[in-house]
Order: structure tokens, then sequence, then C-alpha cells
């Protein structure tokens, strides 16, 4: 836990008053009240909807509050357009960062300014030197004649906050930065954030890992409907507390009755992939949980990408209900009764511009064929209406394009399309990742309601507490091979044991 405190006599580098905005028919921000201090990692914490989007658009000048007032340094505003926002040192540095991949580090550093020689053309030793230098002041070592789209996630992103600090950015909001990192790269971006805070830089940190809100930021401010719930010191709180002031309730770990049977439906018989995963033995029964968890590249991920057809399996035997399975694409594991829920629902689980209808079936189209090659719409809309009202989808409709939806709700879309193609299997890889803690209890209800419908579900995940309370098994995965097993209510079935197991130990598992 972060225990440092910041000088509150400090003159805050931002200072928001009374920040109210309106949308028709939503109260989106409430006489809101927040500041942010020289030198310091604020969090910004709450639910989907609870209003953070909306007031960080407002500082960002993308929105125009209805009442209140900004003050930044010695300047206040009534209301800032981007510009205004840029200039007063306001930068902004999204989950997915876009930045000119075909071009090469130091040209996105120079964008703009690249120097050139006495004949007027570009003077390339001299945009690389000066690359270096500002990244070296920085202590970000990066390739600088290389070309962005071969950086890492992590390397986008700290590239991304160097470049703001160099256009004069006093204050950087990070939003949910760590979403698709590793937790190696968790802990390099976490060093370089922290190291650009000790020389002055201001970040406000948004994220639903409250874990990483405590491991990095020196205060958190807890928004709900709109209003600011309170802001506290991370060292004077704790996760429960927190969650709390998120909700408005005491909401305890999730826990489930057992729904599996005796019968066998799913099993890998010596399924290896060579650099990826070895021997892989296992049985999975019907309306069985069961949680793989393990390290960065410890083979769970390939694993579940290979089973599904998104990449090449390997060799072995897999059987779904006492059947060979032999699909080798996505649509075929859709028809042999396994379905994948990716961890990037945005890349691979949705189409994010397309209406939620459209998303819900289009992986079953060809049984909604009618006899004149038309697809029957009552039939569609139907199936559609029933799964938004049995997932609790929040949508104004099913023509609403998904990308508009909160990430809950996105995440329940995606539920939805892969319920309809009635699998016996399902894989799941972080299916809670990004969403707040209502939607995640939501999420939950739905598999143990799938479980209890007969589906056999992986799922493949780094939260511990989270597997243990909707898993009847965890198995551990370390360098492609199956380490350790853990029952659901079992003596040795302990956070610390899980992972100290993850980590390579020697647990007494009798």
């Amino acid at each position: 836990m972060n225990t440092v405190k910041v000088k509150t006599e400090q003159k805050p580098i931002l200072t928001m008053h009374g920040i109210s905005k309106a949308f028709p028919g939503v109260q989106a921000l409430r006489r809101v009240d927040l500041n942010v201090l020289p030198g310091e990692i604020h969090g910004l914490v709450g639910k989907n909807g609870a209003g953070k989007t909306t007031l960080m658009a407002v500082v960002m000048g993308l929105q125009e509050p209805n009442e209140g007032t900004i003050e930044i340094g010695d300047h206040t505003y009534r209301s800032m357009n981007p510009q205004e926002a840029m200039l007063a040192g306001i930068a902004f540095v999204p989950q997915h960062v876009a930045m000119m991949d075909s071009l090469t580090v130091a040209e996105n550093i120079l964008a703009g300014e690249l120097p050139k020689n006495k004949f007027g053309f570009i003077d390339w030793k001299s945009v690389e030197r000066e690359a270096k230098e500002r990244l070296d002041k920085l202590n970000l070592h990066l390739d600088v004649t290389k070309r962005v789209e071969g950086l890492s996630v992590a390397e986008k992103t700290m590239l991304a906050i160097a470049k703001a600090l160099f256009g004069d950015a006093k204050l950087i909001i990070l939003d949910e930065p760590t979403a698709s990192l590793s937790r190696a790269d968790i802990n390099r971006l976490f060093n370089f954030v922290k190291s650009l805070k000790e020389k002055g830089a201001s970040f406000v940190y948004i994220s639903h890992h409250l874990e990483e809100v405590f491991e990095i930021c020196d205060r958190v401010t807890v928004m709900r409907d709109g209003r600011i719930i309170g802001t506290e010191y991370v060292a004077d709180i704790d996760i429960p507390k927190l969650i709390v002031m998120m909700v408005g309730e005491d909401v305890e770990d999730y826990s489930r009755k057992s729904t599996c049977t005796d019968e066998i439906v799913f099993v890998l018989d010596h399924l290896t992939r060579r650099g990826y995963y070895e021997e892989i033995n296992l049985d999975l029964r019907k309306g069985e949980i069961l949680g793989i968890t393990g390290l960065q590249g410890c083979g769970a991920e390939q694993l579940g990408k290979g089973l599904f057809g998104l990449e090449y399996r390997g060799v072995g035997e897999v059987k779904i209900k006492g059947k060979e399975f032999t699909a080798k694409l996505p649509i075929d594991s859709f028809n042999e009764g396994l379905a994948y829920l990716p961890q990037d629902r945005y890349r691979f689980g949705l189409i994010g511009v397309r209406p939620v209808r459209e998303n819900v079936t289009y992986p079953i189209l060809n049984r909604l064929i009618q006899m004149i090659n038309l697809i029957n719409r009552s039939e569609e809309k139907q199936i559609v209406e029933n799964f938004i009202n049995e997932l609790e989808i929040i949508t104004p409709n099913q023509e609403q394009a998904v990308r508009l939806l909160s990430g809950g709700n996105q995440q329940k879309v995606v539920f939805a399309k892969l319920a309809t193609t009635k699998p016996a299997v399902l894989i799941l890889h972080e299916p809670t990742q990004g969403v707040d803690v209502r939607a995640k209890m939501d999420i939950f209800r739905i598999i143990d309601e799938l479980a209890s419908q007969g589906v056999a579900a992986i799922i493949i995940s780094t939260e511990i507490r989270e597997l243990m309370g909707i898993c009847d098994r965890i198995i551990v995965m370390n360098n492609g091979r199956i380490t350790d097993e853990f029952l659901k209510g079992a003596k040795n079935t302990t956070p610390e044991n899980i992972l100290d197991a993850i980590e390579g130990g020697k647990n007494n598992h009798e």
C-alpha cells in the first residue's frame, strides 16, 4: 500500500468548484468539487455511470458545464475548449492509445518540429539525437528509431505520457492504463509514473482495479450518481470501505452453490503446443465452473485461444460430450459446442459501431434464415429482447450502437452473443476486466445461471478472490503445465496458497 501523504498546504494545480452538467433526461454531474495537488497521483473511482468520464470531459474542454468554475494555476474558467485545456497544461492518455503507428518513436515525439539542415531537408540524425535526449531526461529508454507499431502497449502508454510532458502538460489524466497489460508491464508503467511524480508531474488515475489505486495513488476520490462521495488518503482507507463508498452498500465476495454433476462433458488428453503448453490433461463436468490462473505467459491465454480456433491448438485429443472436437476455426467451434469470451472485447468480442441486435445474433444468423434466404426479423428481435431482459442489459433499444453502452453492459452483450450458440463449454478470459463492482456481481450471476443450465465453464483470470467465489475448482499453470489444483471449500484453498502456487511455491495441499 502507498503510504506517502502529499502536503495539503500546497496550492492545487486543479480545482473544480460546484461543477454540474445535465444532458436531456440525465443529471450527469451534481455540484462536484475536486482538487489535484502538484506532484500527486490522484485516483478517481466509481461505478460505470458514476460521472467520471463526464467530469474529465469537462476538464479537457470536451463538455461545457451548466454551472461551476475550473481553476488551473492562476486562471479561472467558466468553461474551456480543448485548445484552452491543452494550453493550460491538461493532457489525456486513453486506455487505447492512438499514435502515428507507422512512424518512428522519434518522429512521434518531434512531429511538427522536425529539425532541418541548411538545405531545408530533415536532419534525421538531429531528430534521433533530440528525441533520445528528451526521453533520457525522463529516464524512459526506448529505441527512437523503432516504429511505434512495434512497441508494447505499456511502451505506447509511457510514450504518450512523455509526449504530453514535452508539450508542457502539468496534469495528465490516465484512463484505465493497465487494462491490457501484464503484471510486469504494469510494474514498469507504475515505476515510470512514480518517477515523473517525483519530478513534479501530477496525474488523475482512473481505474476499476482498486488494488492498483492503493498501489500507486496518494489520494482517491469516489464518485457515485454524479456526486463526490469523498476524498481519502489511500493510507487511511481500505478496499472494503472504498467499495462501500462506491456502491452505497457493503458488497460481499460472490459465493455460489455448486451445480456440477458427475457427467464429464469436456476432455483434454495430452494437449500440447510446443512453447506454450504441454501435456494438458483435464476433465470438465456438466455445470462445473473451473478457474485457470497463473503468471503472464503461463500458457492459459494461448490454451483458451487455441481451443476456440484463434490460434493453432497443437496436438492431443479434445472431446466434447464424448465426440472428437475437430474445429479449427471459431465458427466451427461454435457449431461443435464451444464458445469463447475474449479478454479484449473491443477487438474480438464486439462490433462497436453496430447495434446490440446484430452483435447478439450474428453467430446464429444461419439459424434465422427463412426459406427465401431472408432473416426472420421478428424471431431475431424476440431472441435479443429475451437476452436484454434476462441479463438486464441497460440500453435504450436493440438498435443502440454497442460502443455507446457502459463497459459492464458491453460485456453482457458478449455473454448474450455466446449464449445464443447454446454452448456445452464456455471459455471466459478475464470476464470482469474493466467493469465496476456491481457489474461484476451481475456477470457472476450470469455465469452461475449458465452453469445451472448445464454449461461447463472455464474462467481464465488473475483475480484470485473472484475465482475463489465463483469456481468449483481452480488450477494453476506454470510454464505451460498444470502444477496445482485447489478445490472450493478445501482448507488449503486460500488466496495466499494460490498466489504462492502461481509464483512457483511448493505448497502442502494435503
